[in-house]
């Protein structure tokens, strides 16, 4: 194909991935008074009373702008239609690189993407799981002689920056695996950095995570550090398959009538036992 083939392709495949979003959009619009917003909101809710904002006996979330509903509604729309269009806007960009890679390649890339979609769901479950924690760890800190009134933007945007943070610090360990694959990073090169990996990775879930409290961090550092150590051990299978691999390919190139390289030195022989010796 030539170059303006390839930019009418991306623009097909932009078009087609955008008329996905705002299907899924619309979805997560008309979504949004059907569950969602209780969905977001449950884990304040569940906080004790004395940390929330409660009109007409109910847990209520408060806007303080005309707007503020408005663009609320919106952004949350735009987030589940993001989420819920996304096996179709994969899809084309799936489609639109496939035709270059190799079969082997294509295999890799239905693989990584399946990898990376779980990953991202699990971290950002594991986010909602820990959210309320982090919510009543953060606001006790401020002493009993403070009232809270969330803002329903501050605390949503605070959710989802939350369940993203989470879900995409879940793909490095997966980057690991996949630069390992195409040979870029080796296995001893991973294993002489598992400390520093270790280390950089609490630093990391430190930094990102919107708390800033010790239970959040805590909540993704330990399962990065399992899915790291896992990326170590699969970068070990993978390596050992392509060792065995290359030294079988290494005799084609020989002819059928040269023959083959040997190793001429002696091997170890174990020494004979007691009851092998006195058998004979």
């Amino acid at each position: 194909m030539t170059l303006v083939a390839h930019v009418r392709e991306l623009r097909a495949r932009l078009v087609k991935a955008l008329l996905a979003l705002a299907l899924g959009t619309a979805v997560g619009f008309l979504w949004y008074d059907r569950g969602l917003l209780e969905f977001l909101s449950e884990p304040y809710c569940a906080l004790p009373a004395e940390l929330r904002f409660e009109g007409d006996g109910e847990c209520r979330l408060v806007v303080l702008d005309v707007f503020g509903g408005v663009l609320l509604r919106l952004k949350i729309a735009v987030v589940a239609g993001a989420v819920l269009s996304a096996p179709l806007w994969l899809y084309q960009l799936w489609a639109f690189i496939t035709p270059g890679l190799r079969r082997g390649e294509r295999r890799y890339t239905v693989a990584f993407v399946a990898a990376s979609s779980l990953l991202f769901a699990l971290g950002a479950c594991l986010a909602y799981l820990t959210l309320r924690k982090g919510l009543e760890l953060l606001l006790s800190l401020a002493g009993d002689e403070v009232a809270f009134q969330l803002t329903a933007p501050d605390y949503v945007g605070f959710v989802l920056s939350l369940l993203v943070a989470f879900g995409l610090s879940f793909e490095l360990p997966l980057i690991a695996v996949a630069l390992n694959l195409v040979g870029v990073l080796s296995h001893a090169a991973l294993a002489a950095s598992r400390r520093w990996i270790f280390f950089l990775t609490i630093v990391f879930a430190a930094f990102i995570t919107p708390t800033q409290d010790p239970f959040t961090m805590l909540a993704m550092a330990l399962p990065m550090l399992v899915l790291f150590e896992g990326a170590i051990q699969l970068a070990r299978v993978v390596d050992r398959r392509r060792a065995r691999r290359e030294a079988i390919e290494s005799f084609h190139d020989i002819g059928d009538d040269e023959a083959s390289p040997l190793d001429a030195a002696p091997s170890e022989v174990a020494a004979p036992s007691w009851a092998e010796l006195h058998r004979y």
